[in-house]
């Protein structure tokens, strides 16, 4: 009897010594005062007079850190976010000790963000259904592409609280599973840095192309920051016109739609860049409206759309995979099975994606286009 006691108390021992020393080795990253927090964090992120989700500053941070950790593949990670005195920090465990460096990048690059966000409001051109949003909730280390968009929706922030959740990074991601990509793996290469961070209406484009100035600084940060790899810098795809600009005008290069170049975030690092539709504008150059209700030249332009959009996704995904391949022939090896070898099947995507046909009637559809 008294043998299994101290066996009990031998390992009772253990399990203490083993949580302080898995205390021990929490790693604590600091998330700076709660005023940094609430601007950061867009806190609250849904909240009049009733709160939609009536979450603390607390939650709110923890809720997008684990986000993180899960699109990081850390499945068994966990973190707290506590508060001393004004002060918040967040608490990791089950991650590497490097974890704590991408965090600390990301948030003083919302500084960054924050401060031209205030500019522009100095300025009057901030507008009232506009809210401050940082790409919260992305892959922070483990990440295998990048994608550089306008702006967030404004219901990711606002119902959602997840910034993939929008049907742009629906529809991608779709392409992307398309290519090869596993569903769960598809937040690693949807990593997202928008020009303008600012959750706001779905018609607000226009608004936002004059604001750019503001995130200069930013925006730069961001770039060379996400698209820094563990060795090889990982691949970007710019999306819509608006995108592709900037970059242009930003990094001195000329990409238009599957328009492919090199631009230097950092001195010495050389990010291979490709030119894409919006995810979302298919549903704009299928619509039978703009060619005075001709269904035929209304699916032409959409299966044109998807015929690059589902290439652009093949070479997203075949560099995430292995980003020391060369960029031109994985376009040109992309745009031969999309455009060419498996023309049927991208006019099938077209046709049961954006058109919502049975794949019987898809089939029947362009087995007709092709004859």
């Amino acid at each position: 009897m008294h043998k299994h006691s101290g066996i009990r108390a031998m390992l009772a021992a253990l399990l203490v010594a083993g949580a302080i020393q898995a205390h021990a080795e929490a790693l604590q990253v600091s998330l700076g005062s709660s005023e940094r927090a609430t601007r950061l964090f867009a806190y609250p992120n849904n909240c009049s007079v009733i709160c939609y989700r009536d979450w603390t500053l607390e939650q709110t941070a923890e809720h997008y850190l684990k986000q993180s950790l899960q699109r990081d593949g850390y499945a068994d990670a966990t973190v707290a976010v506590s508060r001393d005195g004004d002060m918040l920090s967040a608490s990791f465990t089950g991650v590497p000790t490097t974890y704590g460096a991408p965090l600390t990048n990301l948030l003083n690059a919302g500084d960054l963000a924050f401060d031209g966000a205030s500019k522009l409001n100095g300025d009057g051109k901030w507008q009232f259904s506009w809210y401050f949003f940082l790409p919260l909730g992305m892959a922070l280390e483990n990440r295998k592409s990048v994608e550089l968009l306008h702006f967030p929706p404004d219901y990711s922030l606002t119902q959602a609280q997840d910034y993939l959740e929008s049907k742009t990074t629906d529809r991608w991601a779709s392409l992307l599973t398309e290519n090869g990509v596993a569903t769960a793996q598809t937040p690693a290469y949807q990593t997202i840095i928008d020009i303008a961070p600012i959750a706001a209406p779905a018609s607000a484009g226009g608004d936002l192309e004059g604001v750019y100035g503001y995130f200069t600084d930013y925006q730069t940060t961001m770039v060379a920051q996400l698209t820094a790899g563990s060795g090889t810098p990982l691949p970007m795809v710019a999306f819509g016109g608006p995108v592709r600009s900037w970059v242009n005008s930003q990094y001195k290069v000329n990409i238009g739609v599957l328009g492919l170049d090199e631009i230097s975030p950092v001195p010495g690092q050389s990010v291979p860049v490709l030119g894409a539709n919006h995810p979302s504008y298919i549903w704009y150059a299928a619509d039978p409206e703009n060619y005075g209700g001709d269904q035929a030249k209304a699916d032409a332009a959409g299966l044109k759309v998807m015929g690059q959009d589902i290439s652009a996704a093949c070479w997203q995904a075949g560099m995430g995979q292995n980003p020391a391949t060369d960029p031109q022939q994985m376009l040109d090896s992309c745009t031969q099975k999309w455009q060419v070898t498996d023309k049927v099947q991208t006019c099938e995507l077209f046709y049961t994606s954006i058109r919502s046909l049975t794949p019987p009637q898809a089939q029947a559809k362009c087995s007709t286009s092709e004859s």
